[in-house]
């Protein structure tokens, strides 16, 4: 029944955000609500250590930072910056290093349960907006075709999602390991058969604040479980 109802909308524009854990076998959505068995815990513990280490001395408890993962991406001094940048302007962490992947995990996780909320103007989301529509790569597709357009139907043994970046960074059982949603959108540019971004990339950001407005009211499920 529920794939039926996800049917009969997935062809219509989006009406209103899903998470990709609705989309989630019943198993995955159990290891996500389970601090004791989510896999993804093994980072947020790495973040929590660093977090005392490097952090405490001037921010103090770390649920001072409750809030700050449904704020970001936000665009400062005409730049975006996400969470991963907010972090590596005070410690420059390779990008999908644990070591950044973990303190990321742990600072979202603060916000956990809370929704997210999309400050940028429709200015600054343009360029974000316009490489979301954008064909690209040998598959002439874009990111709209499956996420919005399909999103709800099958794609081989998968079903399609929004899209949606409301628990990364996320544990893929695909990856086994802890990852970043733009490490999730490079793997999307690889599936079309486009050269993928570099990590930090205007691209990859711009994609990053569209997609925080397109999340708008999800709550945060940092660190979330996915396939």
């Amino acid at each position: 029944m529920r794939g039926l109802l996800l049917a009969l909308v997935a062809s219509s524009a989006l009406a209103q955000p899903h998470s990709g854990s609705e989309f989630a076998s019943a198993e995955i959505r159990r290891l996500q609500a389970s601090d004791i068995e989510n896999p993804g815990m093994l980072w947020v513990d790495r973040g929590a250590k660093l977090w005392r280490e490097q952090c405490a001395g001037c921010h103090g408890d770390a649920s001072s930072m409750r809030g700050a993962a449904v704020r970001y991406p936000r665009v400062m001094d005409g730049k975006v910056i996400g969470l991963e940048e907010k972090i590596r302007h005070k410690i420059a962490f390779d990008y999908e290093s644990d070591d950044l992947l973990g303190l990321t995990a742990y600072v979202a996780m603060q916000s956990r349960g809370m929704p997210i909320v999309s400050e940028a103007t429709d200015e600054q989301l343009s360029r974000g907006k316009s490489e979301y529509y954008r064909r690209r790569g040998q598959m002439n597709l874009a990111c709209a075709h499956c996420h919005e357009r399909n999103w709800g139907k099958r794609l081989g043994g998968e079903t399609l999602t929004q899209g949606q970046g409301n628990g990364y960074p996320a544990y893929r059982l695909e990856w086994q390991k802890m990852g970043s949603l733009q490490r999730r959108l490079r793997a999307c540019f690889f599936g079309v058969h486009a050269e993928p971004p570099p990590f930090g990339s205007p691209v990859l950001l711009d994609l990053e604040l569209y997609l925080q407005k397109r999340a708008s009211g999800l709550e945060v499920e940092t660190p979330a479980v996915r396939r």
